[in-house]
C-alpha cells in the first residue's frame, strides 16, 4: 500500500481540443479536412468554429465578434455566464455575434487563467499522471542513511544496535507526547522517554521478564508524575484520561521496540533482525510501488488513510512473502513456508500499525508526527510499521528456529 500515493488523473485533461483529444490552436480553425476539423465538420470552414460558424467571421469569436480564443474542456469549473469581450466589431455571441457566448466549464483539476488567456493544463490528453505524494529522492536517502546507522552496528557491535533502537523509541515518545500534548493531555515526557531507553535495553539484557518489568515501572513513574504535578484536578475523567495515555505511549513505543532487541539474543540475532525489518520494509516498498502503479483505485480505509489501498495491500503481501522466503531459507535454514508465513504476518501487522497511526494522527488533527526526516516525516511515521510488527517477528521467528 502507498501512503500518500494519488489517484491517477482521468485521461482526457487536455486545456484545448476539438474532438476528443484534438487541438485547436489559438490564432485560429483548422484550415481543412473532414470530420470534426475538416470542412463542414464542427470545427472546419463551415462547422461552429470556422468560417461561418460560432467561431468563425461571423461567429462568436470571428470577426465580428470577440477576439479568437481557445475553447476550454467541460468539467470541473463553469465559465457559462462569463461574455468574452475582445478587440472585435462587436462583442462575442452566437453565431451571428448577437449575444454573449456561453464558454463550457473547465474539465477535471484544470483552472481557467487570467487575462483571456488559455486555461492551464493539469495533465496531457490520454496520459495517467501518478503523482509520488512525497520528497522521493529525499526519502530514499533518507532511508540509506537509516540502513547504514542500523545494519553497521548490527553487524559488529550488538550493543551499540540497542543504543540506536533507544534513541530512536525516545525521540518517537518525544514525538507521540507532543501530539497527545496538541490534544489537550497532560503526559509527562521524562518518565516515559526514560522508560522508552530503558525497555530495549532491559530486554537486551534480561529477555522477556526485564522487559514487562520496565515496562511496569515505565507507567508507574509516569503515572505518579502526572499525579504529583497537577493532583487538584477537579475533572476526574480528564486525570483518568491522561493516566490512560500515559500507559498507552509506554506500550505503543518502547515495549515492542524491546523485541527488536531480543531477536539478537540467539547466536544469529543479526540475522534474525534483518529478516524482521527486510520484510517490514518490503512491506512498504511493495505496496507503495503497487500502489502507485494501479492508481489505487479501490481504498483500503478511506475515511483513515485515503492514500491505503487493496492494491497496495495486495503488493505488500507479495514483496513480503518474496523477501521472507528468501531470508528464512537462506541465512536461517529455515523453510520456505514459514517465510511466506513470516511475510503473509508482517504485511498485515504493518498495515495495522501504519493505519493505527494515521488513525491517530486523525483523531488529534495533525499530518505528520514530525519533521526530522525528510520524506518522510517523524520518526514514528517510519516506526509505526516496525514498532507492530516487532512482536509479531519475534514471536514467529522463535517458534521457527527456537
Amino acid at each position: 500500500m502507498t501512503d500518500r500515493a494519488d489517484t491517477p488523473d482521468d485521461p482526457g485533461r487536455d486545456g484545448l481540443r476539438t474532438e476528443q483529444h484534438g487541438f485547436v490552436p489559438a490564432d485560429g480553425p483548422a484550415p481543412g479536412g473532414h470530420a470534426s476539423n475538416g470542412i463542414g465538420g464542427p470545427h472546419g470552414i463551415g462547422g461552429p468554429h470556422g468560417a461561418g460558424g460560432s467561431n468563425g467571421a461571423a461567429g462568436s469569436n470571428g470577426a465580428a465578434g470577440s477576439e479568437r480564443v481557445t475553447r476550454p474542456l467541460a468539467g470541473d469549473v463553469d465559465l457559462a455566464s462569463a461574455p468574452v469581450v475582445g478587440p472585435g466589431t462587436g462583442r462575442g455571441g452566437d453565431a451571428a455575434g448577437r449575444g454573449p457566448a456561453a464558454q463550457p466549464p473547465l474539465e477535471g483539476d484544470q483552472q481557467p487563467a487570467a487575462g483571456g488567456l488559455p486555461a492551464k493544463n493539469t495533465a496531457k490528453s490520454g496520459r495517467r499522471v501518478i503523482r509520488a505524494g512525497r520528497d522521493l529522492p529525499a526519502a530514499i536517502a533518507v532511508g540509506i542513511v537509516l540502513g547504514a546507522v542500523i545494519l553497521v552496528p548490527l553487524f559488529t557491535f550488538y550493543p551499540i544496535w540497542v543504543g540506536v533502537v533507544s534513541a530512536a523509541v525516545a525521540i518517537g515518545t518525544y514525538e507521540v507526547v507532543r501530539a497527545l500534548h496538541v490534544a489537550g493531555m497532560t503526559v509527562p515526557l521524562v518518565p516515559l522517554a526514560a522508560g522508552a531507553v530503558a525497555m530495549p535495553v532491559a530486554a537486551y539484557g534480561a529477555g522477556t521478564n526485564g522487559l514487562v518489568l520496565a515496562l511496569a515501572g515505565t507507567i508507574l513513574a509516569a503515572v505518579a508524575v502526572r499525579g504529583v504535578r497537577d493532583p487538584t484536578t477537579a475533572n476526574s475523567a480528564a486525570r483518568l484520561r491522561d493516566f490512560a495515555a500515559c500507559a498507552f505511549t509506554a506500550a505503543y513505543v518502547g515495549f515492542p521496540a524491546g523485541f527488536a532487541t531480543l531477536l539478537t539474543s540467539a547466536p544469529d540475532g543479526h540475522w534474525r533482525t534483518i529478516a524482521f525489518l527486510g520484510t517490514v520494509v518490503a512491506s512498504d516498498i511493495g505496496g507503495y510501488t503497487a500502489g502507485v502503479l494501479s492508481g489505487g483505485r479501490h481504498k483500503l480505509a478511506p475515511s483513515v488513510s485515503p492514500g491505503k489501498s487493496w492494491e497496495g495491500f495486495a503488493g505488500s503481501i507479495v514483496g513480503c512473502v518474496i523477501v521472507g522466503a528468501v531470508l528464512m531459507t537462506w541465512p536461517l535454514d529455515g523453510e520456505i513456508w514459514q517465510g511466506a508465513l513470516l511475510g503473509v504476518a508482517t504485511a498485515c501487522s504493518a498495515t495495522v500499525g501504519d493505519l493505527g497511526e494515521s488513525l491517530l494522527k486523525r483523531d488529534i488533527g495533525i499530518k505528520d508526527m514530525g519533521s526530522l526526516l525528510p520524506g518522510h516525516g517523524g520518526i514514528m511515521d517510519r516506526l509505526d510499521s516496525l514498532l507492530c510488527t516487532a512482536p509479531v517477528a519475534w514471536l514467529l521467528i522463535t517458534a521457527f528456529l527456537g
